[in-house]
Parts: structure tokens; sequence; C-alpha cells
């Protein structure tokens, strides 16, 4: 297999999973497939705690101290993406709704894959629109990689439509990683998942 090919066989939660060498029976699989298969799984022991070093507004360095006792829903994209990031942040600011006194303990945090076009102020724009403690975090290429690389996000940028270099899409990972209070990963949901199972999930994972 190609490294292009192996690159977009990864771009799915299922592949990931196998990728990690979960049983297959963990697979996600499409809802229209197997509705009945759960789309929330365990990963404790899959995936590394919470680690990163990224860039926020006004030239601030933020890493995952900035979100200690949260239990955190992390989410890869970009802020020009025409659809499934403004879908899955707004499922994600629903799951917030519905935790009512709980969100307190939770906080959403979207990744930019697109450093060339999402400035940090830009994209904290973008996620406060959905809910108001969301945390949007940019970088250099350096730093989104090293992320990326850290919990196995493909991601790709694609050349320029026509002559306007800022005109291009990104393919990206669709996985939501989810994290106890304690910084370590607990579960991985496909942005299937309903908001009613996804808030019951993050809820479990809160010191009562």
């Amino acid at each position: 297999m190609s490294a292009a090919l192996f690159l977009r066989s990864l771009l799915c939660t299922s592949a990931l999973i196998s990728a990690l060498g979960m049983p297959a029976a963990m697979a996600l699989t499409p809802t229209e497939q197997a509705p009945a298969r759960p789309l929330i799984h365990k990963v404790s022991g899959f995936l590394p705690d919470l680690k990163f070093t990224l860039q926020g507004p006004d030239d601030t360095l933020v890493t995952e101290d900035a979100l200690a006792g949260k239990v955190v829903m992390m989410f890869f994209g970009y802020a020009n993406c025409p659809d499934i990031c403004p879908t899955t942040m707004g499922q994600l600011s629903m799951v917030m709704q519905k935790l009512g006194d709980d969100a307190r303990n939770a906080r959403i945090l979207f990744v930019s894959v697109d450093p060339h076009r999402d400035t940090p102020e830009q994209l904290q724009a973008y996620v406060s629109m959905f809910d108001a403690h969301a945390m949007g975090l940019s970088g250099t290429e350096k730093q989104i990689a090293n992320v990326a690389r850290r919990y196995r996000v493909a991601y790709q940028i694609e050349k320029p439509q026509g002559d306007d270099p800022e005109r291009y899409e990104v393919t990206h990972a669709r996985g939501i990683y989810i994290f106890d209070q304690q910084g370590k990963a607990r579960l991985l949901a496909s942005d299937a998942s309903s908001v009613g199972e996804l808030a019951e999930n993050v809820k479990a994972l809160m010191r009562p």
C-alpha cells in the first residue's frame, strides 16, 4: 500500500481502532451498516494521556495544564471545514447543555490541523460561537503534527483550488477523544454518536 493510501485508510475511526490493535469487535461501523453496535469505545491503555503544547490567543502557549480537573472532549478539524467540524462542534455544544451544572467539569478542545489559515484568535472566535467555554488551539506545523502523531490522527492539506492559495480543503480524522479528569484517555467516540450517549459517558467520568 502506498503512503498516500495508508494515510487515507486512517481517516475514519474504525481504521484507527484497528491500527491500535484493538479487537475487531470493537471497530466502529457506520450506523447504516450495523446500527446495533456501540459508537463509543473504551481506549484505556491504548492511547496516551492528554498532553500538548499549542498556541492560544495573544501568543499564549497552552498546555494540558489549562484543562486540569476537567473531562475533555478533544476533536481535530479546521475553521473553514464546510460540514464535519461545524456539525461535530454543534453536537458537542449540545452535550455541554445536556450536562447542565456538570458542564463546569467538562471542556471542549478543538485542535486545528490548518495552521496556515487558523490563527489562534480566529479559531477561538470560531469555537466560542458554539460554546462559551470551548478552547480552540492552533500552532506551528510542528506543534500540530506532534499532537496529531501522539493520537494517531491523520490529516492532509489538499492543493489550493485555482489561483487562490487560501482556497483549499483539509482531509482529517473524525473521532472524538475523551479524557477523564486526570487526563487519562478513556473513550474514543464516533461523530455519529448521539448527544445523549456522549453526555452519559462524559458524566460517568466525573468524580462523584
